[in-house]
């Protein structure tokens, strides 16, 4: 069996889901590379990386993924690190310059606009850097780690998993673990592929783990030890549960209906285990 290639993300939220492939038994088991969202559905899509955490918006746009089930990036309440941040009013933007390291939280900001936000507005890729953002909009949208330096207090922000939730009332899912099917001719038979990632993510938020994940990060994105163990067990969903799934259809219902991605195809997940013949 030819060693998958993992394409991982950098971002403090999926640090529990990595956790088996850095310091447990699967360490060693995969080729792991580190990168921004967009990427990881990049390179399944060249087939430089066989498995990858890619943004739910990636499933409409790459042929051929399927999904490994019950692990998911995604968020039952306000989620932090994704935000639309305003110099004005909601009702007064106009422009938003788009951090584009994630296609779902840019699609994202296309719906609440689209359905609920009301009006034109023009939208410009731009790096996550947001005094240069708010220089050229009215908005930015920032993603990831940088969103949560973001001080709330000197501007209009919007945390846009709140938002969808409020106005839908389901969860919203950002990212899942996906796995070209080509790449699946290379597992050993019967082999249990979505477990080892299910028990990745268990062990990762296990709390001593997650004491060691918090001292490790903390640092790194400038929050307290308390305020990195918060946001990874009460503002991100580690799960792709019934309600996450019936959340991530309508997202992507929606988001097809308003132009902001393409036709969605069916949702395919990967077998427990790993049939000889897939």
């Amino acid at each position: 069996m030819e060693r998958f290639r993992i394409s991982a993300i950098s971002y403090l939220n999926t640090a529990p889901l990595m956790w088996d492939f850095e310091h447990g038994k699967t360490r060693g088991d995969f080729d792991i590379a580190y990168t921004v969202p967009s990427l990881c559905a990049a390179e399944l899509q060249a087939g430089t990386a066989d498995i990858g955490i890619v943004p739910v918006a990636a499933y409409t746009t790459v042929p051929g993924l399927v999904i490994i089930p019950g692990v998911a990036i995604a968020s039952v309440r306000p989620v932090r690190s994704i935000l639309l941040v305003s110099k004005s009013p909601l009702e007064d933007i106009r422009s938003v310059a788009l951090d584009t390291s994630s296609l779902t939280s840019v699609a994202l900001t296309k719906v609440l606009f689209a359905r609920w936000w009301g009006g034109e507005r023009s939208f410009v890729a731009m790096p996550p850097d947001l005094q240069s953002m708010l220089r050229s909009s009215d908005a930015g949208l920032l993603i990831g780690d940088p969103a949560l330096h973001v001080d709330r207090s000197r501007y209009y922000t919007f945390d846009l998993a709140e938002e969808w939730i409020r106005l839908t009332g389901k969860p919203f899912v950002f990212a899942f673990w996906a796995v070209r099917r080509q790449a699946l001719k290379h597992a050993r038979p019967n082999s249990d592929l979505a477990a080892i990632f299910r028990q990745s993510r268990d062990h990762g938020l296990a709390p001593e783990n997650l004491g060691k994940i918090a001292e490790q990060w903390s640092p790194r994105v400038g929050l307290t030890e308390a305020e990195v163990r918060t946001y990874l067990t009460e503002n991100i969903h580690h799960y792709l549960d019934e309600a996450c799934l019936e959340g991530l259809q309508l997202f992507l219902r929606y988001a097809h209906e308003c132009g902001a991605l393409p036709p969605p195809p069916a949702l395919s997940f990967l077998p427990s285990p790993i049939p000889a013949a897939i």
